[in-house]
């Protein structure tokens, strides 16, 4: 019996040795060179990572699964885009089958990683879904590349309890809007989104909004707006519509972020003085107002809210058609879609980006199409879009506003793209570039920003705004969304007229403490998840 015992604390004894033998860390990151997101400069220092945090920051022992050696390289919280598309339409979520597109490199999200984003901000410009449970447990079962959070849509909620109608809601279809809207903010959504530019947002007016913000501010969210007027499209005009968004989110008790912020067309050139101090008046009053923004002079959406004037989208396409054939309206809509085209910049500025039935024209502006057609450009506009609604780029920016804004501590970093099919059709490079463009172009190239105030702009300020405690910073017991990169190598890739190659020089990426790239490639983990406002799901 004495000898059985002795035996037994023997074996226990190796098994405590053998357990024992385990590696302390996950990873360890030794010799890079760290900016932790809060606009600090940076640091030299080890980060230790353990079940998805990081652990602790400092001089670690290398006692880890895998060391990495960052010698040389810049260490930063994984890029936030806080103003994407991805994950967008219905159709692509729940129908992945009956769309002619690789699915499974569609939600790995490459075209992001590739440029360090971790995180990606979804149902932008009034586009979301209400059906955000749905919506993210989706994104659960199939697995994806990036961190995703959403915003309710404004539009979507609008359209779903009113079509394409131009008029106020009566009491009951106000009230189901705000139900709609707290349903949302209940399974999860981080605010509201409008999109007051395009049909059929521009039908509400200022009122209707504030009172759906109003139930955003309940549950702590944002209100993130595509301003009903950026410059170009003859409403308001565009300090009007940003004195409009501060008083959406200070009526409602709301941060707003201004989307995309921009100096659109030529009537609008230069504005972005006046724009930044509305801005700056506001902040200074108590009012939470950031804006977000791309690095380019070109913006990209669909053909029908830059040449159509909102009374003719009215009702829907087939209004819209309608319309077109109308012998009484006709000459009143060509004079429209001129006074836009011209505002834009003329029928150059708009080039086609995607046209499903007619590729021959992607890459081809408006004047170059219309001639193809031999038609003028006003009627090309006109017959296109009695086929289709296709993509287009727009020229419509100045360099100067531009670094006006990007200068500002309250501007993040933004693509406004989405997670694509690679090589179809011929996208805004901002899908590929954006967030590395802004590093290698304005900070490594011209020097209009440092490099402490460009990964801020991407990582601390948006996880800020947003209200999250748990990423956004390189700080302990964080969520491990990391991205080292070398600055002497990381560049965008991607062009107007080949916009499909994806950024260079982002070495490591981690996603929640799993590597996703591992010397500039992508090893196919899907180690993103949806997050939710409330931090879980409901039943």
């Amino acid at each position: 019996m004495h000898r059985s015992i002795i035996l037994i604390v023997i074996i226990l004894l190796s098994s405590t040795a053998f357990f024992s033998c385990g590696k302390t860390y996950d990873y360890v990151i030794q010799n890079g060179s760290i900016y932790d997101g809060t606009g600090n400069p940076s640091i030299t220092a080890d980060i230790a990572v353990k079940d998805g945090k990081i652990i602790m920051i400092g001089e670690v022992e290398p006692d880890a699964e895998r060391i990495i050696d960052a010698t040389g390289l810049y260490i930063s919280p994984g890029f936030i885009d806080i103003h994407n598309h991805a994950f967008f339409s219905e159709d692509e979520l729940y129908d992945p089958g009956d769309i002619d597109i690789d699915w499974d490199e569609v939600k790995a999200v490459k075209n992001y990683l590739t440029q360090g984003v971790t995180t990606v901000v979804s149902g932008n410009c009034g586009a979301g879904s209400y059906e955000i449970r749905d919506m993210l447990r989706h994104m659960e079962k199939i697995g994806i590349g990036v961190n995703v959070i959403e915003l309710v849509g404004h539009g979507t909620v609008r359209n779903k309890v009113m079509k394409m109608e131009d008029r106020d809601p009566d009491e009951d279809e106000l009230e189901e809007m705000k139900e709609l809207v707290e349903k949302a903010m209940k399974e999860g959504a981080f605010g509201i989104s409008s999109g007051l530019f395009y049909a059929p947002g521009s039908y509400a007016k200022t009122e209707e909004v504030i009172e759906l913000a109003k139930v955003v501010a309940e549950y702590g969210g944002i209100y993130a707006t595509h301003l009903r007027d950026e410059g170009a499209n003859g409403t308001i005009g565009l300090p009007e519509s940003v004195r409009e968004a501060v008083r959406i989110g200070e009526e409602a008790g709301v941060p707003v972020q201004i989307a995309h912020i921009k100096a659109a067309g030529k009537e609008a050139w230069g504005q972005s003085k006046e724009v930044t101090e509305i801005i700056e008046n506001a902040n200074s009053r108590g009012v939470k107002v950031y804006a977000d923004q791309y690095p380019y002079m070109a913006g990209s959406t669909s053909l029908s809210p830059i040449v159509l004037p909102r009374w003719i989208q009215e009702g829907g396409r087939d209004k819209m058609i309608d319309r077109f054939d109308d012998r009484d309206l006709i000459r009143r809509i060509r004079r429209d879609i001129y006074e836009r085209v011209d505002r834009y910049g003329g029928p150059e500025a708009i080039v086609i980006s995607s046209f499903n039935d007619k590729k021959e024209y992607e890459g081809k502006n408006l004047n170059e199409i219309s001639a193809l057609m031999e038609l003028t450009p006003v009627d090309a506009a006109i017959e296109i879009l009695r086929e289709h609604d296709p993509g287009v780029i727009i020229f419509m920016m100045k360099e100067e506003d531009v670094e006006t804004y990007m200068q500002k501590t309250y501007t993040m970093t933004c693509s406004d793209g989405s997670n694509l099919e690679f090589n179809s059709g011929l996208p805004h490079p901002r899908n590929y570039g954006a967030f590395t463009r802004k590093i290698s172009h304005y900070v490594l190239e011209k020097g209009l920003i440092t490099m402490e105030h460009a990964i801020r702009a991407a990582t601390g300020l948006p996880a800020d705004m947003l209200g999250l405690t748990d990423r956004g910073l390189i700080r302990e017991d964080y969520a491990a969304d990391i991205v080292i990169f070398d600055p002497n190598t990381i560049r965008d890739r991607a062009t107007y007229t080949n916009p499909h190659q994806y950024s260079k020089g982002i070495k490591f990426l981690f996603v929640n403490g799993q590597l996703v790239i591992e010397d500039d490639v992508f090893n196919e983990t899907l180690a993103g998840k949806p997050l939710r406002k409330n931090g879980k799901d409901i039943n």
